[in-house]
């Protein structure tokens, strides 16, 4: 359990604890439905290390989940051309960390208002609050978004714009459920499809070619 990614979940920790406890004296099954919920919220914010591969050609997951969509597109934020977008569903069962895809420094972060659909709803990637970041090396520049969902509604933020990050290492969150997006470039080959459950920071998502 990694301290930094169990503080974003303390005051919810501490108040399932105090109701457990303040119920116990009231009714024990009460007091374990409360206890069920710490557990739960304690298995929710895990976050294991990850083996991560060092091929600089490879690009990873950002996030665990499973593969949406891969669909053609212009992403219109940052590198303003078209590309290739892969969308990971988190369901509240996942690893919600997000992790850098590739080694390289952060070139853009920005955050944008928006609606809590649910991460599923075809209208979440234009409607819901996001947040956009760029991460770019010689290779290039790969962009990810993390987007909130019905149950999520709170994107965590752990590096800024001009911090190094290795490849996998981690950059931020999205609390209860939620939706994250890479957008490769379109020669970079695709080695996942839609349907397939992907863990950050390990899974290889693309290659880029030498």
């Amino acid at each position: 359990m990694r301290a930094q990614t169990l503080l974003e979940a303390r005051w919810i920790l501490l108040i399932l604890a105090l109701a457990a406890i303040a119920t116990w004296f009231i009714s024990a099954w009460l007091s374990l439905i409360f206890l069920a919920f710490f557990l739960f919220t304690v298995a929710f914010f895990r976050d294991p290390d990850r083996s991560v591969p060092p091929d600089r050609n490879l690009i990873v997951a950002p996030a665990d989940g499973k593969v949406s969509d891969i669909v053609e597109l212009d992403e219109k934020e940052v590198l303003k051309t078209k590309t290739r977008r892969v969308g990971i569903f988190l369901s509240i069962f996942d690893v919600h960390t997000n992790r850098a895809p590739i080694a390289g420094r952060i070139v853009y972060r920005k955050h944008h208002e928006g609606l809590c659909l649910d991460a599923r709803d075809p209208r979440c990637p234009e409607k819901n609050e996001a947040m956009t970041w760029a991460f770019e090396n010689l290779r290039g520049t790969i962009v990810v978004r993390q987007l909130t969902g019905a149950i999520a509604r709170r994107i965590v933020a752990w590096s800024n714009v001009g911090d190094e990050l290795k490849k996998g290492e981690r950059f931020g969150m999205i609390r209860f459920g939620s939706r994250t997006e890479l957008y490769l470039p379109l020669e970079a080959e695709v080695l996942v499809k839609t349907g397939d459950h992907v863990s950050g920071g390990s899974t290889i998502i693309a290659r880029l070619p030498d």
